[in-house]
């Protein structure tokens, strides 16, 4: 009897070992455009918070998203991250532990970032943020040519470079990027009602969406079409950042905090869904560590190159925040999608993918 119950141990604990190990059938990836690190693991930051060039009202920001306490002062920042993501799935990239997560790209600007994350590529003739067609291939164009993902691919995002970056006019993906519609207009009267709004918003077509309205077209998208493999790119911490209001990059991480934990409760409840899906969330570049600088990235600009990393979903221990050293780089991303779905993705080099489970 003994022998039977070790031996039922064993199994019950080789069956879930397993079924956290077990391969996706979804993935959904969100960035969110040159959100530092710092914000993710300590919330605001006190000598950007508490400045008037940065924070036109210092009291109120203070209320909002300030804790002497680190652990409460980033959940006050992004609640469903540290709530649900610190619980059921992992963080990386607190450089206080010396887990570290780098751009490997020279240049620590977006069209570098995105074509590393997406491509697994460091190309050193992608150097700037010119609308040039990428000649390298991305993971959406490799899951795309897979039968069980072909046609359920998409990706939307509030920068309208992303049709460049993922090499739409070669490998025609479906990139509802900046203002471009929604397509079935007809079929869907929100849909319709969506690319009314477009049209009335719209500044210049060359403009950042705002993410709000990116994140609802996607949302709608995924309500209707039912796509394997997402990518939801959103711009406005950036833009806020280069425009030096701390005040509003710190509300418009709570609202993308928010919209992620809409998407993961929709992905939770939709049976197409329901455990079968991970998600993948990280940014294209750093920000300047430094208080006067924090507003800006480049190559010259110290921290442009930290980033970090959120998973959580299928194929993905619940590890938490994850305190052991260790040294990533974004260019790792592209494999490791792969690499959740039992694929394997060959970039410019054999990059090693990301290790998610408890091995």
């Amino acid at each position: 009897m003994k022998v039977i119950t070790v031996l039922f141990c064993i199994c019950t604990a080789l069956l879930s070992r397993a079924q956290q190990g077990s391969s996706a059938e979804n993935i959904f990836i969100v960035t969110i455009d040159g959100y530092r690190w710092q914000e993710v693991f300590t919330g605001a930051d006190s000598a950007l918070i508490n400045n008037t060039k940065y924070t036109a009202d210092t009291l109120l920001t203070k209320m909002q998203y300030w804790h002497d306490d680190v652990s409460e002062r980033r959940k006050l920042l992004m609640p469903f991250l540290w709530n649900v993501f610190a619980k059921q799935g992992q963080l990386m990239g607190n450089r206080k532990y010396s887990n570290n997560i780098n751009a490997a790209n020279l240049y620590k600007i977006s069209y570098p970032g995105y074509n590393e994350i997406l491509t697994g590529s460091t190309d050193p003739f992608i150097f700037s943020n010119k609308a040039m067609v990428n000649s390298n291939k991305n993971i959406l164009e490799y899951l795309n040519e897979n039968e069980t993902y072909k046609g359920k691919v998409a990706a939307f995002s509030s920068w309208s470079l992303f049709p460049f970056i993922l090499g739409q006019e070669r490998n025609g993906l479906p990139v509802y990027s900046g203002y471009e519609t929604l397509p079935d207009t007809g079929s869907n009267p929100t849909q319709k009602i969506l690319n009314e709004v477009q049209d009335k918003i719209i500044i210049t077509k060359e403009a950042t969406r705002y993410d709000a309205v990116t994140f609802l077209c996607a949302k709608e998208y995924i309500k209707t079409h039912e796509p394997k493999v997402v990518l939801i790119a959103l711009g406005e911490t950036d833009e806020w950042a280069h425009s030096g209001r701390y005040d509003n990059y710190l509300q418009h991480a709570a609202e993308v905090d928010k919209m992620i934990g809409d998407l993961w409760y929709m992905i939770q409840t939709n049976p197409a869904y329901k455990n079968k899906t991970a998600m993948i969330i990280t940014t294209d570049h750093g920000r300047g560590s430094k208080t006067k600088q924090w507003n800006k990235h480049n190559l010259l600009t110290a921290g442009s190159g930290q980033t970090w990393l959120a998973a959580i979903g299928a194929g993905i221990a619940a590890k938490g925040e994850v305190t052991e050293p260790q040294q990533l780089y974004q260019k790792q991303i592209a494999t490791s999608v792969a690499s959740l779905l039992g694929l394997h993705f060959k970039s410019s080099g054999e990059i090693a993918a990301v290790n998610f489970s408890d091995n």
